[in-house]
């Protein structure tokens, strides 16, 4: 196993100059000071997931002569009005729904919305509205403090046992809550967050237990400055029934709770990681997304940004079964499905490296010779009805070693076999996967992981034979440039899918260029480089083996050079056609 021990779980993006930080019992004092010292009303606008609750009592303790008010209690539909409201958007799926294109006010009753903003510009104490959807009460010129919070971190709250925003759900299906925030609430609420981000006054972050306080100004200072520097986000690990023990090793993990093992990590997925902005020796931790929201022109490039809008459409994940178990045989929809059936513009092509492998580790891609959609709806179904499913009679299987790189389009049947490091390169619709089998597997959760036999017998390309995938799929590596020291690999995508992939194997330093698009990088082999602006642009930026790192757009020319032990090598995805020319 080809551990360094050096993998960085906690990256910071440092901050230039010196911007005020609270913490602790401080941030609620400071918050009722700002109160006290404004003539409108305060509004901090909490992300669904942030605990509105615990914020109002801690306001309240701050100072009992301030009047807090819930705009949640005071205007939000009931639990019972939402449930009627999104019925169609949720289904009744256990996993997927329809992306939502509402907007936060559809969520309230517009006449206490306006109720309430009588009732505010009418009272002389000093008030704080807390909630999410507080700045829709107070005044456009009222300061707004922004409570933000990363995904992961609603997910861990899910599993502890919140709720969804106004939901009577606590104790419901971790995936139907998780189903909830990603088809409905994190759209609305992103949508709702991209003008606050430039609005507001001051960023609580309620990440932890400490809360953190800065200003707007700060945030908006750290933004910019990612948006111009490499950088790295904030890795989120976790264990599945499949789990392997890669990670928890090189990565250097503490046991997962429950004797699991890791299966899998959030490396490079700004809609689920986290980025941390570093204030002299402290920081705060926001939504890796703010940045994307913030400066999508800067991050992207002006012709991914005409593309996807303010999205980012790389994900770089890792899937551990060293030590492990198959992931679940599966399929993703084509464009066209995903389109019709859950309102998303594009779909999760993607494709598997291989970071590491063990001896007789495979990778199962296409459907073998012969074989029919009636072929796998009779395996498939008799596998639900408690039977076995004899995988390799219906799928190829190819040999899987390390640095290999297996191209996956949308509607090839696939699946990564036990012993295998994978370092997946896909588009970011990552809930997309209908699995077909799991080898009569249960989740952690001790219920069967959701099959859906339907949606992806529906997707299967059944032209995807062994013939051809082994001509378009596997092995598809081709050297397009060398120098001294140096040579560059294209590994793929397949031209059905939009991501390019470059692998850089060097002993010398390799000069890139982002050509005005974002790229995303992970050091595949060697003990750690340094990224470098020729220009001295951007500080000295080291990173290590198996870490994935971004560099916005806006870089420009940089430089990789690698340190400690060598040689080293660097697998680099960008979206293809929108480099300048």
């Amino acid at each position: 196993m080809p551990g360094h021990g050096n993998y960085d779980r906690h990256p910071v993006v440092a901050l230039d100059g010196d911007h005020p930080l609270w913490t602790g019992d401080a941030v609620w004092t400071r918050l009722a000071e700002l109160a006290r010292a404004t003539s409108s009303p305060l509004a901090v606008d909490c992300y669904p997931g942030v605990d509105v609750g615990a914020v109002r009592d801690a306001l309240s303790a701050a100072d009992p002569a301030l009047l807090v008010v819930d705009v949640e209690e005071e205007a939000a539909l009931s639990a019972k009005e939402l449930d009627e409201l999104l019925a169609d958007e949720l289904t009744d799926d256990r996993v997927f729904g329809v992306l939502s294109r509402r907007r936060i006010g559809a969520f309230f009753h517009p006449g206490e919305l306006d109720r309430l903003r009588h009732q505010l510009a009418r009272t002389d104490r000093p008030t704080l509205v807390v909630g999410w959807g507080a700045s829709l009460v107070v005044p456009t010129d009222a300061p707004v403090v922004l409570a933000d919070l990363p995904r992961w971190e609603i997910q861990q709250r899910f599993r502890a046992g919140a709720g969804n925003w106004r939901a009577d759900n606590g104790e419901e299906d971790v995936l139907r809550k998780y189903k909830r925030g990603f088809f409905v609430e994190w759209r609305v609420a992103d949508e709702h967050k991209r003008p606050l981000l430039e609005r507001c006054s001051h960023l609580l972050d309620t990440t932890t237990a400490t809360p953190k306080l800065v200003t707007g100004d700060t945030l908006r200072a750290g933004l910019a400055q990612a948006a111009a520097r490499p950088f790295r986000l904030v890795p989120f690990f976790d264990p599945g029934p499949w789990g392997g023990t890669w990670m928890e090793e090189v990565c250097g993990l503490d046991p997962a709770p429950g004797g699991q093992n890791y299966a899998w990590c959030f490396d490079g997925v700004p809609e689920e990681n986290s980025l941390r902005l570093g204030l002299d020796g402290e920081h705060v931790e926001i939504p890796a997304l703010d940045l994307v929201l913030r400066h999508p022109r800067d991050l992207l490039g002006e012709r991914t940004f005409a593309r996807f809008g303010a999205e980012f459409p790389i994900r770089f994940d890792f899937l551990d079964t060293m030590g492990g178990g198959n992931l679940s045989l599966q399929v993703h929809p084509t464009t066209d499905y995903i389109q019709r059936h859950f309102a998303m513009p594009y779909t999760q092509d993607e494709s598997y490296y291989l970071l590491d492998a063990e001896p007789g580790a495979q990778v199962y891609l296409g459907l073998r010779e012969g074989v029919g959609l009636d072929d796998v709806r009779a395996a498939l179904e008799e596998g639900q009805a408690g039977g076995e499913v004899a995988a390799d009679r219906l799928v190829n299987t190819f040999p899987a070693r390390p640095h290999d790189h297996f191209l996956i389009p949308a509607g090839t049947v696939h699946c990564s076999g036990a012993g295998s490091m994978v370092l997946e390169v896909s588009a970011t619709p990552f809930i997309f996967t209908f699995k077909l089998w799991d080898w009569g597997r249960l989740g952690l959760d001790g219920r069967p992981r959701p099959i859906h036999l339907e949606h992806g017998l529906a997707n299967i390309d059944v032209r995807r034979d062994t013939a051809w995938t082994r001509q378009n799929l596997v092995g598809q590596v081709e050297e397009v440039d060398a120098g001294d020291g140096w040579s560059e690999e294209r590994t793929g995508l397949h031209e059905l899918e939009f991501i390019e992939t470059r692998r850089h194997t060097f002993t010398a330093p390799v000069e890139h260029d982002t050509r005005g698009t974002v790229h995303v990088v992970n050091l595949v082999q060697g003990e750690a480089a340094v990224v470098e602006s020729p220009g001295g642009v951007f500080a000295p930026y080291e990173v290590h083996y198996a870490e994935t790192f971004i560099v916005p757009a806006a870089v420009g020319r940089y430089r990789i050079r690698g340190t400690g032990a060598g040689p080293w090598r660097t697998l680099r995805a960008s979206v293809r056609d929108t480099e300048r020319t």
